[in-house]
């Protein structure tokens, strides 16, 4: 797998065009959740969400999916089951969210 840095990303509006602000997922056994979404970005020629609900948001912590579309044209989120690629663009949402001062990096050592 090709990793990606912050530059090669993309925001995108996927999701927040189609939905607004808030998406509502339903787990296993149909209970829904209602997320919000934090950010969207496209990489490497694929686009991911980053959602959080209520319960995230208390933790501290967000889902990241891999948006796609069906052969209808229909929106759907899809698990990042590669670990390499989860981590990939997880660094990526975190180097958009709490960006690294170039000087912070070049006065260490």
């Amino acid at each position: 797998m090709t990793l990606y840095e912050l530059h090669d990303a993309r925001m995108i509006r996927t999701l927040r065009d189609a939905y607004g602000d808030d998406i509502v997922l339903f787990d296993e056994q149909e209970e829904s959740t209602v997320f919000r979404i934090v950010a969207e970005f496209s990489v490497g020629g694929r686009e991911y969400a980053v959602l959080q609900s209520e319960e995230l948001k208390k933790e501290g912590e967000v889902a990241i999916y891999r948006i796609i579309q069906d052969g209808q044209g229909k929106l759907e989120l899809e698990t990042i089951e590669d670990d390499d690629e989860w981590e990939n663009v997880s660094e990526i949402y975190d180097e958009m969210t709490f960006p690294v001062e170039k000087e912070e990096e070049n006065q260490g050592g």
